[in-house]
């Protein structure tokens, strides 16, 4: 039998791959955007994306192995499900249609979801809880600087 683990995972990838729906015409939209000088870390947002990933599908895996099949760890999952989803939709959405108010909504989405799915998974295990974290700290700076790029640029707000 394959592993709750494993399962999840593979979910989490599959899920990841969504980000693939960029066209070369979205990307160099967002290329020619002025950017703020403090953004030097960008080249490493994918790297930090990924560990927020890998966070987020172990801190399932906990949630799921308290209580394997039960109604509310289908919900959780389900909750785990839609931030991911949610936050891989912020880029490709946000490009196709060229709307950095997009992108900020996605991001405010994914913040307020992954905050009810702290707060439900508490009880459940700590753990699970803390490796949640990192996206509850990330996801504020990725919107809060995506509110500076549609400063920087009002004709693509």
């Amino acid at each position: 039998m394959i592993s709750s683990g494993v399962i999840i995972g593979a979910i989490a990838l599959l899920i990841a791959f969504g980000s693939f729906f960029i066209t070369p015409r979205d990307v160099k939209w967002f290329a020619h955007l002025s950017r703020p000088q403090w953004l030097v870390f960008e080249p490493l947002i994918p790297f930090i994306w990924t560990a927020i990933f890998i966070c987020g599908a172990i801190s399932a895996n906990i949630v799921w192995q308290n209580n394997p099949g039960s109604l509310i760890t289908w919900l959780l999952m389900g909750l785990y499900l839609f931030v991911e989803i949610i936050t891989i939709a912020y880029i490709p959405l946000m490009l196709r249609f060229r709307s950095l108010k997009v992108g900020e909504t996605l991001g405010l989405v994914g913040l307020v979801s992954a905050l009810v799915l702290a707060v439900c998974v508490i009880p459940i295990s700590l753990l699970a809880t803390v490796l949640l974290i990192p996206y509850l700290v990330w996801s504020p700076i990725g919107t809060l600087t995506t509110d500076e790029l549609k400063q920087l640029n009002p004709e693509d707000a």
